[in-house]
């Protein structure tokens, strides 16, 4: 008869200084995204560690998903408050960014002021064509995750045609989306729950924590942060700056980025354009430079505000102009992250049982499907046709290179499950060949 095996026993509360070295470490080696990222830190802080049991762990990623930005970063930041209050909190968060921030202001810098060399432009467009592929299998994996009734297909499939055929703005979307999912969780709440109600399977504690206080001692301590930064900012620009715009537009963007990075960058990329800030181009590039990168995926916004700020200085020189726009535009997508973690935190069990709640972000889940298909849709035609943003049309100009590198890295994917890191190094040097090649 086989015996059980007892639950493992949890280890005692790490020094401080171990605690800061592992998350130091973490900073220079989370490659992956976000499921490789949780991956890591589940290995490490539940299983070798214990320093975090696994129900706890589980519901802070479950608390993590149903907020807007990135999950993976958030999670970091709960497990840091969990086991060190909010300086904890602060070094988890700090250090899981800090090594991608500056190795993309690097590479940032080396496209915008070397993207023209020809070796350089060879592994850029080798980058382009690895892009399309990863997009095309985030949206397979989503779907497959998310899209578990019919009903959640149309919510993908009207997303698709308000973002791509009626050019709706993300924000008016996600608020459609969660309306509808709301609705469908009080008539129809089979859609969202297998059993038909949608029940905490445990006694949901009461928080300790004063919720108004609480909330208004965490946001007051965020806008001061804020403005510390934004009055300089908005006082010292120069005449035609963007860097206020920059910040405030990242800023207001993190609060609507349900989905993670794939749904920011089909938001950043869809108001960028009609901004005239970048091309679609140079967002395909971004997003190349964010999968080579350790940290959040979603850092390639601060590629984007680099490039915004670099193509208009204003009274600044462009280097200067672009890491102030860079760093900006992280300041101003990172910050709601440590908000809503350090303000929800008391109250994850109420939130994480709220059925309403999670049917309302289960419609905007789906919904998000969508909007990374026509992200998908819009990378594919700015890499496959270039010449089809010159008018030329879908007919002309084909990039058979491009083609290539994607189908190969589709297949990479799907049959042999390479790393994405690995994937877009590969394609960089294919461009870099071809280019030598001539």
């Amino acid at each position: 008869m086989d015996v059980p095996s007892p639950a493992p026993i949890p280890a005692p509360a790490p020094a401080f200084r171990e605690f800061f070295r592992y998350w130091l470490r973490l900073g220079f080696i989370n490659f992956g995204g976000p499921a490789g990222q949780i991956a890591m830190m589940h290995k490490d802080l539940v299983d070798a560690r214990r320093w975090v049991p696994e129900k706890l762990f589980l519901r802070a990623l479950n608390f993590c998903m149903i907020l807007p930005g990135p999950e993976a970063h958030q999670l970091a930041v709960y497990l840091g408050w969990r086991l060190f209050g909010y300086g904890g909190g602060l070094v988890a968060g700090l250090f899981f960014l800090l090594p991608s921030v500056a190795l993309m202001l690097v590479l940032s810098w080396l496209a915008a002021a070397h993207g023209g060399v020809p070796l350089i432009a060879g592994v850029f467009r080798g980058i382009a064509g690895a892009v399309v592929a990863i997009v095309a299998q985030a949206v397979w994996r989503m779907g497959r995750k998310s899209l578990k009734h019919p009903a959640l297909y149309g919510f993908a499939a009207a997303s698709f045609i308000m973002g791509y055929a009626l050019r709706l703005k993300f924000p008016g979307i996600v608020v459609a989306a969660g309306l509808m999912g709301l609705w469908l969780g009080m008539v129809r709440p089979d859609i969202f729950c297998p059993k038909g109600v949608c029940e905490p399977e445990d006694e949901v504690p009461a928080p300790t924590t004063r919720p108004l206080r609480h909330l208004a001692r965490v946001a007051g301590v965020a806008a001061c942060l804020w403005l510390a930064v934004a009055l300089p900012v908005y006082l010292l620009a120069g005449p035609g700056s963007l860097l206020p715009k920059i910040l405030s537009f990242y800023s207001k963007a993190s609060f609507v980025t349900f989905g993670g990075a794939y749904a920011v960058l089909s938001y950043v990329s869809d108001m960028a354009m009609r901004l005239g800030w970048v091309g679609q181009e140079q967002l395909v590039l971004g997003l190349g430079l964010a999968e080579t990168t350790p940290g959040p995926l979603i850092m390639v916004t601060q590629y984007v505000g680099f490039l915004t700020a670099w193509n208009h200085p204003g009274a600044l020189t462009p280097l200067t102009a672009g890491i102030l726009g860079g760093l900006l535009t992280t300041f101003g997508m990172f910050l709601p992250s440590f908000l809503l973690v350090f303000a929800g935190a008391p109250f994850i069990e109420a939130l994480t049982a709220n059925p309403r709640l999670q049917a309302m972000l289960t419609g905007i889940t789906a919904a998000v499907v969508g909007v990374i298909l026509k992200l998908g849709v819009v990378f594919a035609t700015a890499t496959f046709w270039p010449k089809a943003l010159e008018g030329v049309g879908l007919l002309g100009g084909v990039d058979a290179f491009a083609v290539a590198v994607a189908a190969a890295c589709g297949l990479a994917l799907w049959r042999w499950n390479t790393g994405v890191h690995l994937l877009v190094l590969a394609a960089g040097a294919a461009g870099a060949a071809m280019s030598l090649l001539g």
